[in-house]
């Protein structure tokens, strides 16, 4: 059964989609969707996401109960750069969606990871099994994977106190001047768009690390170092100081031209002791095609 949500519009609002996201914290693209399908009525009638809303106004939003999703074992292609009996590193692709979700119900590295691995911790429940950190779809490179609770406790616990290392390679607008720049700027969601994040002083404490590694005039390749772990958080970070990740059409330029196929950014180092021996771990995945490619065009470009 769907979820229906009753509004009176006290105020002058602004447009349909915009009123309706707010008032249920849903994204806006979500809505247009619901409004689309004629999940939304304003005064009885149905409505268009750009109709301005007036003092008086009834809007009804009847919200579809969400999709049950189960994560299944999928033969899917997955670059296991080291595995033991308590855990393994993978290097995911550009591209790929890290556990099932609405809108991405299958072909998540998840799916993967149930196909080519025998046991994987259950602590983050039965969708997102032996995930202990995520990164975003179109960032690639190294994820640590939980094959049991032990492992997830410990792994969690050196990500959270900041014993694990995590080094990413990100091309970011614009030149740089300073060698290295830390951003200490907190990070909650955002108000506007609640699909995205932004630097908040109401959010949670979030620390990044910048060094340069090349300039290219009106690009510069970075490192850059999470000492927190926020959801979007360098590329937030990467923003706030004005120099957005190249090909980051959610916090950069809207129109992307460098590369179109998402952001420039690579998890490319992941350092950690081995939650049973204790041993130092240093992984590193080198830089995907797509990134050397950009690399290639940048230097001839200068």
């Amino acid at each position: 059964m769907a979820k229906e949500m009753i509004y009176n519009v006290s105020e002058t609002a602004d447009r349909l989609d915009k009123y309706v996201a707010e008032q249920t914290g849903l994204s806006r693209s979500h809505i247009k969707n619901t409004i689309a399908s004629g999940g939304v009525k304003v005064n009885g009638k149905t409505a268009k996401p750009s109709d301005k809303l007036h003092i008086g106004d009834v809007v009804i939003v009847r919200i579809p109960e969400p999709q049950q999703i189960e994560a299944v074992p999928q033969d899917i292609p997955v670059d296991i750069v080291y595995q033991d009996g308590d855990i393994a590193v993978v290097n995911k692709p550009q591209g790929m969606v890290v556990h099932p979700a609405p809108g991405n119900i299958d072909g998540t590295l998840v799916n993967a990871l149930l196909f080519h691995l025998k046991d994987l911790s259950g602590i983050n429940g039965e969708i997102r099994p032996g995930i202990v950190h995520r990164i975003d779809k179109d960032t690639s490179g190294l994820l640590v994977i939980a094959k049991n609770d032990d492992a997830h406790i410990s792994l969690q616990q050196q990500i959270g106190g900041k014993a694990a290392r995590r080094i990413y390679a990100a091309i970011v607008h614009g030149n740089i001047k300073e060698d290295e720049v830390t951003v200490d700027k907190p990070i909650a969601r955002s108000k506007r768009d609640r699909k995205k994040m932004a630097v908040d002083v109401s959010g949670r404490d979030a620390v990044t690390h910048f060094r340069v590694v090349e300039r290219f005039g009106d690009y510069t390749y970075v490192e850059a170092e999470l000492e927190t772990g926020r959801t979007h958080q360098i590329r937030v970070h990467a923003a706030a100081i004005h120099h957005p990740v190249a090909g980051d059409a959610v916090y950069g330029p809207k129109k992307v031209q460098l590369h179109r196929g998402g952001q420039l950014l690579h998890a490319k180092m992941l350092t950690l002791c081995h939650p049973r021996t204790g041993e130092a771990m240093v992984f590193e995945a080198p830089l995907p095609d797509y990134f050397e490619k950009t690399l290639t065009k940048l230097r001839g470009r200068t």
